[in-house]
């Protein structure tokens, strides 16, 4: 991808300004005078709304404040700790290996007497002299107080920032600082934009967009997001023995956004604007040697930085961990959503926020996917090692219990310790009795709630390749401790000799994905989110994007930010193509959901299949996509459903259709303001016979509880639907890409052309359409039913769900 050649029939995407209301470039704004305190013609908006965004995530304030001042603390700390263990303690006292000599007055020296931590420190004289006499912790002490003036620095210029912040709330916005806890970021959002009609903070615009917002908060959180996606970024090594290996750390992604965005020698002349000479095709050859320099000097100071570095990094994970891994050592084994796996999973335009409550709903199924997954062999083994480590762990409890003193006995608490961590971690290998092996239901739950798999992984879950690349993502925490230990030893070389090979595909991205919206500068042209530039004709969007291979985005992530950043944003107004997207999108969730299961029976399975699936929630979104992920297993393993009848068989797509149908109808008739109907669950609907309950609780609120629980229904039933349209998306997706896999799909694939009214009439749609055939979900297989008094009852059943849908 790197050859001349091959770039010469890829032109930059032109600039496009849908975000901007015609005529209105050019735009003269009037600021009422005598205004005080007001927030108009903001210069760095990108600054201003990220500190906005970060205040009320981190609760205000007071609480950033005092996180800012015991980081200092921490740093400080751990400089001087470790210091002072290194010149100022005495080691062979303390470990007995040498005589104390007591001369006190009036005391015999040959009484023996226990070593106190007195005796073991040498005095404050000798502990100064000894740093005076090494140079090299005189050199690293220097080091450390120059970094910690630096922070002391950028701490006071956050308070003063900050405390701006602070005012904007109280003054500009009405959020008293013991209310913000209270509000969430849309509603803050909505306030943000509502002032911008009364005070310009942008001029160049004279009304903002939530997408405008989005993109100054995340202008280069979607570039890495998008190089991800395009696997620009050198992040999987081929090692020797190792295979394919993913490794993204905090030091590396930090090397990446230096040198890309905010560093010297970066592609960015400021905070909103790529340097004009990267957007021009000419000079390319030029430009990529140039950025080959700087990864290469950044390579090298990493090279020289990192003993510096290392020590660091040791000495914070051993009194980070140390305590946690005595007191639990099964913590190590624990899983975390890796680095790399919030960069490949992220939509565009996804805040933190959003991306760690999703995420944090998809840890149970993942966990349980993983641990899913076990080796007999390993099994085998820790079972041994278990029983013969508990043995002696449980003769020497039996010893102290009896007598304590055996506990002065040398390096028996350290048998005891160490014998405690070796149970913990080969109980680990041990699988529980009570698992029920369902590699593909679990892959599925995921799936609802990560939005993001590749292709080969459906009907490859139970395969030990597809594990292998979900820990990619979802990594132990101690793969991540020592990945970033290892860090400032693998950086230099990642930078050196396999980021500068990019330098070309580099330069090419920027110049290609790079386009300029007014009122908010330069920003990845994948974070507008445009399905005609860089939709995927198998992701739905056949017929209405032009995008070539190079220009799609991977694995419907342009088709899916999308619906995501809809459902997210009510208030929002697509532009042109996406709302024509949307909209047929939602005619076929009304066609295929004819199909489907009723929601009312969906609704009446939904006890049963929160149990089934085990999600541990018991809030009706979540049991409802239970009911939703669960439903084609009961209706392929013939569980009879509430009318006591065998249920038509059905796939999770046509389930998830029925209930994005169903909450199409029971929307809000004036629905919201520019919004496609369809998108948002009204939850509080008092006409909606689905959430009816929940508005009759909240009546019987005060108007601040019940602005609270709505909110918050809203928040439950957004993810639920977002997760819910995954689901669906990812059906079609594989109808579309792989039709040979019929026996998992419940219909024959329509093309969403065909559902426009301007292709086709719905007459003739309906008539063309096949029956549903036979889903195989999660190694569950249907019997082909020849009896006919059978094929009469599910076809009844069959009309029943229809009409009631």
């Amino acid at each position: 991808m790197a050859n001349f050649e091959a770039y010469q029939e890829y032109q930059r995407i032109e600039d496009i300004e849908e975000d901007s209301p015609p005529g209105e470039e050019d735009l003269l704004v009037h600021v009422p005078e005598g205004l005080k305190d007001s927030w108009h013609h903001i210069k760095n908006l990108d600054n201003f709304f990220t500190r906005i965004y970060h205040f009320h995530q981190k609760n205000g304030f007071a609480c950033m404040m005092l996180s800012e001042f015991f980081e200092l603390v921490q740093f400080l700390f751990v400089v001087t700790f470790t210091t002072f263990l290194v010149n100022c303690v005495e080691y062979d006292v303390l470990f007995a290996n040498r005589a104390v000599n007591h001369t006190e007055p009036g005391h015999n020296p040959l009484d023996r007497s226990k070593v106190t931590i007195h005796d073991a420190l040498l005095p404050s004289q000798q502990c100064t002299d000894r740093i005076k006499g090494n140079s090299w912790i005189i050199f690293l002490l220097v080091m450390a107080t120059i970094f910690w003036i630096y922070r002391l620095v950028k701490v006071f210029c956050n308070v003063l920032s900050f405390w701006e912040i602070r005012q904007f709330y109280i003054k500009a916005l009405k959020i008293r600082m013991d209310e913000l806890c209270n509000f969430t970021w849309q509603e803050v959002q909505d306030r943000l934009i509502s002032l911008q009609r009364e005070q310009q903070m942008c001029i160049h615009k004279k009304e903002l967009t939530e997408l405008d917002i989005y993109h100054r908060i995340l202008r280069f959180k979607n570039y890495m997001v998008a190089m991800i996606n395009k696997s620009l970024l050198p992040v999987q090594l081929q090692l020797p023995l190792l295979g394919n290996v993913v490794f993204l750390t905090q030091g590396l992604k930090y090397n990446f956004e230096l040198i890309l965005f905010w560093g010297p020698g970066s592609l960015f002349q400021n905070k909103w604007n790529l340097h004009p000479k990267y957007k021009r095709n000419g000079n390319r050859l030029e430009l990529a040697q140039q950025l080959s320099r700087v990864i290469l000097l950044m390579g090298l100071a990493n090279l020289l930085l990192c003993p510096f570095i290392l020590v660091w990094q040791v000495l914070y994970a051993f009194f980070s961990y140390t305590e946690v891994i005595r007191r639990e050592p099964g913590s190590l084994g624990a899983r975390r959503w890796s680095l790399y796996g919030r960069l490949y999973l992220r939509h565009f335009n996804e805040l933190d926020h959003e991306l760690h409550g999703r995420l944090g709903r998809g840890y149970k199924p993942t966990s349980k996917y993983m641990n899913s997954f076990t080796s007999p062999l390993l099994t085998v083994l820790a079972k041994n090692i278990a029983f013969f480590s508990g043995s002696v762990l449980a003769v020497l409890i039996a010893l102290t219990v009896y007598d304590e003193d055996v506990l002065t006995v040398q390096h028996i608490l350290t048998a005891i310790t160490v014998l405690g961590i070796v149970i913990t971690i080969t109980r680990s290998f041990i699988p529980d009795e009570h698992m029920v092996w369902c590699p593909e239901q679990l892959l599925q739950c995921m799936l609802a709630h990560i939005h993001y798999m590749p292709d080969h992984w459906r009907g490859n879950a139970n395969k030990s390749e597809t594990r292998d690349e979900v820990a990619q993502l979802f990594q132990y925490k101690a793969v991540f401790i020592l990945e970033e230990l290892l860090s400032p030893i693998v950086t230099p070389f990642i930078l050196i000799f396999h980021l500068r090979n990019k330098s070309l595909e580099i330069i090419d991205f920027f110049r290609n994905f790079t386009v300029e919206v007014v009122g908010v500068g330069d920003i990845c042209s994948f974070a507008q989110m445009d399905i005609r530039r860089h939709g995927n004709p198998t992701w739905l969007s056949e017929g209405q994007t032009e995008a070539s291979v190079y220009q799609q985005a991977e694995n419907g992530k342009t088709e899916l930010s999308l619906m995501h950043f809809t459902i997210k944003n009510p208030r929002w107004q697509p532009p042109q193509e996406s709302s024509v997207f949307i909209s047929h999108l939602k005619e076929k969730v009304h066609h295929d959901a004819q199909s489907g299961p009723s929601t009312q029976l969906l609704l009446s399975e939904a006890p049963f299949c929160s149990s089934l699936q085990s999600n541990g929630s018991g809030t009706m979104p979540e049991s409802l996509l239970a009911s939703v992920l669960a439903h084609p297993v009961l209706t392929a393993s013939g569980l009879q459903g509430a009318e006591q009848r065998f249920l038509p068989p059905s796939t999770a797509a046509s389930a998830a259709a029925s209930v994005l149908a169903s909450l199409s109808a029971s929307q809000l008739p004036h629905g919201s303001r520019g919004r496609s109907p369809g998108l948002l669950p009204a939850s509080v609907h008092p006409e909606s016979t689905m959430y009816r309950s929940d508005r009759t609780i909240m009546d019987s609120m005060s108007n601040s509880d019940a602005r609270y629980r709505s909110t918050t229904l809203h928040s439950e039933f957004a993810s639920a639907e977002m997760s819910l349209h995954a689901i669906y998306m990812h059906e079609l997706h594989q109808q579309t890409s792989h039709p040979q896999r019929s026996s998992g799909q419940w219909q024959t694939p329509v093309p969403m052309r065909e559902l426009h009214p301007g292709f086709q009439d719905r007459a003739r749609l309906s008539s063309t359409t096949s029956l549903p055939t036979p889903v195989h979900l999660g190694g569950w297989q249907e019997e082909e039913e020849e009896d006919e008094e059978e094929e009469e009852l599910n076809s009844g059943s069959h009309r029943a769900a229809t009409a009631s849908s």
